[in-house]
């Protein structure tokens, strides 16, 4: 009897014990989960309007420490975290006008990208200078997402979130593929300069060649971004040009949308007006053209006579060329249309916007997406369609290359414009659906890329704001608020030089893509010798 008592007290002492051990465990477990989560968000605070670009080195070092040496399936679950904590706070504004069902699903979406890239790191970790291959992988990722599905969805690419940053001149190298793929190398070079100096310090044995390998990884694209600054220049080098951007605004409420689509039109009209009296009082400098933004004019000047003669009354007045922003419909086609309006001869020259964007100017899978919500289909009631060629126009001698909103997301919309011979860019936008939202600020940002990217001056005439004007180097020299009616008129130089990017083209991209692909080939080769070695 005694023996049994003892051995129920042992019992009972023993089982309080193992207790806080399991949940201790479990917390242990949940470790990696919640730093690929807040790894990821910690990339998003590193995106505009906030300055902290810098934030991306370690969002990326994080990540590389939850995935180095897991298993590809453990990569594929937490590459899922890193992308919905990436994700979900970035495009929050996609629900602003339709609520949270369609953010959550593109950003659910969008992350399943974020999860094959996660899975290929985990499977690359175990390699010789796997900081190569993972960022290579990143870049895949971000390529696919720009493709796929329905004509693909750039926006959060990582080159997009370093405006401010010193890694910036990259762009002029090898455009967005190359700036992110520095990044992210950048990022995961540091964790295993880190990872490698607490490993000397346990066991006193490093390899040369695993250090030297970490040491490049972070000072390569250091080293790169400083030589590449002779490629940054707001020097003109055909001379110069005046240029007024209008920021009409836009009704906050008590209009329907006939209405409001009216006033649009009427409030730019009327800002450029206002503009005209401040040139004729000598107190502005006169425009030798002037971009209004996208929808500015939602009434199609070539059917509505009112509304003809209401910008043929600005351009008058202004005295200078205007490219209006106009929604039209010719042969049974919608388009978004950027049109060139001569004070003199009237309607010019059209642009008709290529990469339209999916479920915003057309409805993907529509019966589908009316059998989850009537409401949706009934703000897409018509599919915009595609226009076919380049857009520049020829503006009182200087070309300017149309970007439609949306496109600036897009490589090969905006480089197609300056191989068409564009020496400035205009990217008209309306961004008054996504009200206040981080939104506007994110393709602001976008912008400023893309200036260095291809050495050109890039206007960002909006409707509600924020409207811009920015340097050849990024640097923004005047802005308007928000929901204001304003104009900004500037000289700005002209360009005609071609950066690297812009010669290269997609060139960067594939050859990244085929070192991924190298490393990915690799990894699973040595996973299936690995696995036969054990059989044996």
């Amino acid at each position: 009897m005694t023996v049994t008592a003892t051995s129920v007290d042992e019992s009972d002492r023993l089982e309080p014990q193992t207790a806080p051990v399991s949940r201790v465990a479990r917390l242990v477990r949940l470790v990696p989960a919640l730093a690929a989560a807040l790894s990821g968000v910690l990339l998003y605070v590193s995106f505009p309007p906030r300055t902290l670009w810098w934030l991306a080195l370690p969002a990326f070092a994080v990540f590389g420490w939850v995935l180095r040496g897991r298993s590809w399936k453990a990569g594929l679950g937490l590459g899922y975290l890193f992308g919905l904590g990436f994700l979900l706070p970035l495009l929050v504004w996609t629900g602003v006008e339709v609520g949270a069902g369609p953010w959550l699903a593109l950003a659910a979406i969008e992350a399943l990208f974020v999860a094959l890239v996660g899975a290929g790191v985990a499977a690359v970790s175990k390699l010789p200078g796997w900081p190569l291959w993972g960022a290579a992988l990143w870049i895949a990722g971000e390529a696919a997402r720009a493709r796929a599905p329905f004509n693909g969805f750039p926006w959060g690419k990582i080159a997009f979130g370093q405006a401010d940053g010193l890694f910036l001149p990259l762009a002029a190298v090898g455009g967005t593929p190359v700036l992110g793929f520095a990044i992210v190398l950048c990022g995961f070079g540091l964790y295993e300069v880190v990872r490698l100096v607490l490993q000397r310090r346990r066991t006193q044995a490093v390899q040369r060649s695993a250090a030297a390998v970490a040491l490049l990884s972070v000072a390569v694209p250091v080293v790169g971004a400083v030589a590449a600054r002779p490629l940054v220049s707001d020097k003109a080098e055909d001379g110069t040009a005046t240029v007024a951007v209008i920021q009409g605004n836009v009704p906050r409420a008590g209009l329907d949308f006939n209405a409001q689509r009216r006033a649009v039109l009427d409030y730019h009209a009327r800002e450029t007006e206002r503009l005209a009296a401040e040139i004729k009082a000598g107190k502005v400098e006169q425009p030798d053209f002037v971009l209004w933004p996208e929808n500015s004019s939602d009434i199609d000047p070539f059917a509505n006579a009112d509304a003809r003669a209401v910008i043929d009354t600005a351009a008058k007045a202004i005295g200078a060329p205007i490219s209006v922003g106009g929604v039209v419909e010719r042969d049974g086609k919608l388009l978004n249309e950027q049109i060139l309006w001569d004070p003199v001869k009237g309607p010019v020259d059209t642009y008709d916007k290529r990469q339209i964007q999916p479920f915003g100017e057309y409805l993907p899978l529509r019966s589908l997406v009316g059998a989850i919500n009537e409401n949706w289909t009934s703000m897409v009631r018509k599919d915009f369609s595609r226009g076919s060629e380049p857009g520049v126009f020829t503006m009182d001698g200087a070309k300017v290359g149309l970007v439609t909103c949306y496109e600036a997301a897009f490589d090969w919309a905006v480089r197609s414009e300056v191989t068409d011979g564009a020496q400035m860019i205009s990217v008209p936008s309306n961004n008054a659906t996504f009200d206040r939202s981080e939104m506007t600020y994110q393709q602001l940002a976008m912008s400023r890329v893309r200036a260095v990217e291809h050495s050109r001056t890039v206007t960002v005439p909006v409707t509600s704001g924020v409207s811009a004007i920015i340097m050849p180097d990024g640097k923004i020299t005047q802005r308007t608020g928000m929901f204001v009616a304003d104009s900004l008129v500037q000289k700005v130089p002209l360009r005609s030089t071609e950066t690297p990017a812009t010669r290269l083209g997609v060139l960067p991209e594939i050859a990244l893509l085929v070192v991924a692909a190298g490393g990915l080939g690799w990894a699973i080769g040595a996973g299936l010798r690995a696995r036969r070695a054990g059989d044996v």
